[in-house]
């Protein structure tokens, strides 16, 4: 079998309507099927403004406001309904690709199931640890529940980070987890892009050194964290200048956490990579992310990272080499990253001009290994493995 005999249903809480790293690769991985010659559909909620145009052919799911406060511009899908049920009939897919395991997710995989069609499933980001970004703490055990029921009933998953699949397979979400990394397009990200008369043009001087924090503003990115961290930063008296890239629900929270913080607002392209490599110090907080897209779009940038030493990052930053990783703190469960140990990690980088560009450079050198063509044709490789192990199956069944 080959990739072009592939006939493929993807199932997407979000392709398009609102920007984050999990679209963007979903996209980039339709790309690369398309290109290959096999056929995609792909099945999300559709907006009547989205943030970009999808890749390939888009079916739109019914779908409502996510009920979450903060979280308004993100819809949730419901169920699959008729018309697409039909459309799924006449398309006839051979494999069925979930990425996102809300209930759409769920009556996709079951109606994959009673069709006798092998199920993929993409691990995006850290669904059980939102619940305590929203004052919900309580009932991350029943969504660790019901994420170990979905993943587990699907044939296989694919991950971004191996520190990921280390992670689900410690939970039991899975045993067959192939690794899907990401790639980054060296075209936008590069130390190249630097450009001082944009940082003059934000009030940068040239000697400033810009801690960048790059993403969807929004709770679970680890906000809280890092404007502790930049007060820690404050009272050691530690020279550096805040510059945030990107928009979202909480940024008038953050902007008011940030005093005197740059906010060049959200940002695509071309103008993304020259922001990014116009700042210094990649400052990523977060424990929600399973790889990091921002994290290795940064290094590919030429900036030395200070990462969570969590899932995602973990695989990414070498320790001493291209950044810091600090450790989690707290109970398993509840951890996060300490701000004063991730001040101390950030301060040297603010005071030596020569760590912070060996780093730097190391990290850009790293960022070359990551193509995406090599990394999406993983999952192209994953749906002809399930396929061909499925028709085995039959096949021994029938006889």
């Amino acid at each position: 079998m080959q990739t072009d005999d592939l006939r493929i249903a993807l199932f997407s809480g979000n392709y398009n309507y609102t920007r984050d790293g999990a679209n963007q690769a979903l996209n980039r991985l339709v790309g690369s099927l398309l290109d290959k010659g096999a056929k995609v559909r792909v099945y999300s909620p559709k907006v009547a403004e989205p943030d970009f145009p999808p890749t390939g052919d888009l079916v739109g799911v019914p779908n409502v406001r996510m009920p979450v406060k903060g979280r308004g511009e993100y819809r949730l899908p419901l169920r699959l309904g008729g018309a697409v049920k039909r459309d799924l009939e006449k398309f006839q897919p051979n494999i069925v690709h979930l990425s996102s395991p809300d209930p759409a997710g769920h009556a996709a995989l079951r109606w994959a199931q009673q069709h006798d069609i092998p199920v993929l499933a993409s691990v995006h980001t850290r669904f059980e640890t939102y619940p305590r970004y929203y004052g919900l703490a309580f009932t991350e055990p029943l969504v660790v529940g019901i994420l170990k029921r979905f993943y587990n009933r699907c044939d296989a998953l694919v991950a971004p980070s191996q520190s990921m699949i280390d992670e689900l397979l410690a939970m039991d979400m899975h045993d067959d987890i192939a690794l899907w990394s990401r790639g980054v397009d060296r075209t936008i990200f590069s130390s190249q892009k630097r450009d001082l008369e944009w940082r003059r043009s934000m009030g940068l001087e040239d000697d400033d050194v810009a801690i960048v924090f790059l993403g969807r503003l929004v709770m679970e990115k680890g906000l809280d964290v890092f404007a502790e961290t930049i007060v820690q930063l404050r009272k050691r008296q530690v020279p550096h200048k805040v510059l945030v890239i990107g928009d979202g629900p909480a940024h008038d929270w953050f902007k008011d956490a940030l005093p005197g913080g740059i906010f060049a607002g959200f940002k695509t392209g071309e103008d993304l990579g020259q922001a990014l490599a116009s700042g210094d110090i990649f400052f990523n907080p977060s424990v929600t992310e399973t790889f990091g897209n921002v994290t290795l779009e940064a290094m590919a940038c030429g900036l030395p990272v200070v990462a969570a030493g969590a899932t995602g990052a973990s695989s990414l930053v070498n320790d001493g080499v291209t950044g810091r990783l600090v450790p989690l703190t707290g109970k398993k469960g509840d951890q996060s990253p300490d701000s004063e140990g991730l001040a101390e990690a950030i301060a040297p980088y603010c005071t030596d001009p020569a760590l912070r560009m060996a780093h730097g450079r190391a990290g850009e050198e790293r960022s070359f290994e990551y193509s995406w063509d090599a990394i999406n044709q993983v999952v192209a490789d994953t749906y002809i493995r399930l396929i061909e192990d499925r028709r085995a199956l039959q096949a021994a069944e029938a006889q």
